[in-house]
């Protein structure tokens, strides 16, 4: 489903603030499969959701999207194919429109849209049963303005609204980092149900190790733009978090280890 051929970019290149963001990702993700992601802070894992989604495009390389090669679309092309949820739960909904407006909005990804006055009675019972998943007592405030709505509330919705039309790819941003603990809990148990559901192919993007190993069938581990691991779904059965805790200790010890050689062999020769 989606091929990602030796993905470089650099930020402010050039310029003594240059960020190497990637490094020759390559990745294959297929119909259907659904990868975790995780890493240290600037590893490069939002990054590579925006490589997909389009929010840049790249210095070099390819992205093949169900055999169409997107690398040079834009974000707002590739928006009828890739959905997206982020981790702040106000960016995915508009804010002073109703819940039903919202559901109407994310059906209309795509395809032309003309006003609209009023809804059907089909189309509010079809928002009602749609709601109705989200277990959050939503289903008889279809005319709620969403900005009156809590994180959580916004954060379910704009799950939903990702779905509501089968994407080819949905990217999931660390979409439970800022909500408190019951409610993250919710939204995991409505991301499984959704994604196994309709066989979403998902690149998902986590802080925590846990939903790491136990979400997904794949698991990708990145350090400093680049792919460090890639984690079967049957290794994944027998490791635990503290597994993968110590391989990125094992980085970090790595890395201060180069740095000692280096200054020592600065003090010697420089």
């Amino acid at each position: 489903m989606i091929k990602i051929t030796k993905i470089h970019k650099k930020f402010n290149a050039g310029s003594i603030n240059e960020v190497y963001a990637l490094r020759n990702i390559s990745l294959d993700i297929k119909d259907g499969e659904w990868t975790t992601i995780i890493g240290t802070n600037g590893s490069g894992k939002s990054t590579l959701l925006n490589a997909i989604a389009g929010s840049f495009l790249p210095d070099s390389g390819r992205i093949i999207l169900d055999g169409e090669d997107i690398t040079n679309y834009r974000d707002y092309q590739r928006a009828k194919h890739i959905s997206r949820v982020f981790q702040n739960p106000f960016m995915g909904t508009a804010p002073d429109m109703t819940i039903a407006e919202n559901l109407y909005l994310a059906e209309m990804r795509g395809r032309s849209r003309l006003p609209k006055i009023g809804f059907t009675s089909s189309r509010i019972s079809h928002y009602k049963n749609l709601i109705q998943e989200l277990e959050m007592q939503l289903e008889n405030r279809l005319d709620n303005i969403i900005g009156t709505l809590s994180g959580g509330q916004r954060q379910a919705i704009t799950l939903l609204m990702a779905v509501i039309i089968k994407p080819k790819v949905l990217l999931l941003d660390e979409h439970t980092a800022a909500l408190d603990p019951k409610t993250a809990a919710q939204i995991v148990k409505l991301t499984r149900k959704f994604i196994e559901r309709e066989s979403l192919t998902t690149v998902m993007v986590t802080h925590s190790m846990q939903q790491a190993l136990e979400m997904g069938s794949r698991t990708i581990m990145m350090h400093k733009g680049s792919v460090i691991e890639d984690i079967s779904a049957e290794r994944k059965r027998y490791m635990t978090t503290d597994d993968l805790l110590l391989k990125f200790s094992d980085l970090r010890k790595a890395e201060q280890l180069t740095k000692e050689m280096l200054s020592d062999f600065k003090r010697q020769y420089c």
